[in-house]
């Protein structure tokens, strides 16, 4: 007989051999996961609403020989799961324990990272195609692990998010860039732009506009300098708070953008109702433009809409010199990629050969 109950956001499922699906048994994704509802958005009183779901599976008795063990390992692999996102489905290895526990150490390293001054702000530059030159920079945070070297990112900033550590994190993040950036703009760079991510922890803290504006106040820095950048995916999760969140920062004068536009749910009716001031093409899309026409078409298409609702239009992820072409042909206001610069520390930004007064 299944059983199944719920803990908090988690649906915890035990199948025994008479009901559990030939392909889980086999250790194959379910066929049925391709045409997922949770890939669909839902209307709920009139509301569209986007649901994600990621699922780890363990399996008796290669995976555990009671109960408990088989629970702990298929959180293990929904952990996996939920990291991979896009609705992701995952069964248990025994690779996965050992990151289970890998996870626990960097997760301690991390709680520690700031006040040991580990980690840094590296900048990568905005450039504008109609003058070719650097009018802004985004702000990428890197920590520099004292025996495991440079962390990616993708390892160790997902991690802050679910642990709450990305808030301290990322007010000192915005507190660094803009004291930064202000610094540039007095030493003969004015018009210089600074982007920040925030990610969901981040956004949906109650005291965020209050964060900003302090650190806007504290290192002088003006309001429509700096442009925060959510993801289209967390900006359609729920639509009202994203419009009441985004309405209280525009009341400060900052920016606001949407990144990895085009790689989730955004319906075009709710995208109009959003205060925006920019659009930022994903990095996959851009990848392709030059070798596949369905998806040249798709980031023509964004250039046009942004146009259309006189926001700038940002491609990030520009490799190569018929990528710029493509994009300069169809006038995307601002280019970001490897081709002009990786992210860099800030002494070598000021290096960089577009960077002019």
């Amino acid at each position: 007989m299944s059983k199944g109950y719920i803990r908090g956001t988690v649906l915890l499922i035990y199948l025994d051999q008479e009901n559990c699906p030939p392909d889980i048994r086999g250790g194959r994704r379910p066929r049925w996961w391709r045409s997922s509802v949770f890939k669909r958005p839902w209307t709920i009183d009139g509301q569209e609403i986007t649901v994600s779901c990621n699922i780890g599976v363990a399996l008796y008795p290669d995976d555990g020989r009671d109960g408990q063990a088989l629970l702990q390992n298929a959180e293990t692999a929904m952990l996996r799961a939920r990291e991979l996102g896009n609705n992701s489905c995952r069964f248990f290895t025994q690779s996965m324990a050992v990151s289970a526990f890998d996870r626990i150490v960097l997760e301690n390293s991390l709680s520690r990272a700031l006040e040991r001054r580990e980690l840094l702000v590296c900048y990568q530059p905005q450039v504008k195609i109609a003058t070719s030159r650097i009018t802004g920079v985004e702000a990428l945070l890197r920590w520099q692990h004292p025996e495991r070297g440079l962390v990616p990112p993708q390892d160790f900033i997902p991690l802050a998010d679910e642990t709450g550590l990305i808030i301290p994190i990322g007010e000192w993040v915005l507190q660094a860039a803009c004291a930064q950036v202000k610094a540039w703009q007095e030493k003969g760079f004015p018009s210089l732009n600074l982007s920040v991510n925030l990610s969901a922890t981040q956004f949906q803290q109650q005291e965020l506009p209050e964060v900003v504006e302090r650190v806007l106040r504290d290192t002088r820095l003006a309001p429509p300098c700096l442009t925060l950048e959510i993801t289209e995916n967390l900006a359609m999760q729920d639509i009202n708070f994203t419009v009441q969140v985004l309405t209280a920062m525009k009341k400060l004068g900052v920016k606001i953008s949407i990144d990895d536009f085009g790689t989730g749910y955004c319906s075009l009716k709710y995208l109009q109702r959003l205060p925006l001031d920019e659009l930022k093409i994903d990095y996959s899309f851009i990848r392709d433009i030059t070798t596949d026409p369905n998806t040249a078409a798709v980031v023509e298409m964004i250039i046009m809409l942004g146009k259309k609702m006189n926001l700038i239009v940002v491609a990030e992820g520009v490799e190569t010199e018929a990528q710029l072409a493509f994009l300069k042909e169809r006038a995307c206001d601002l280019l970001q990629g490897y081709y002009f610069s990786k992210p860099v520390p800030s002494a070598e930004i000021e290096k960089l050969p577009l960077m002019m007064p």
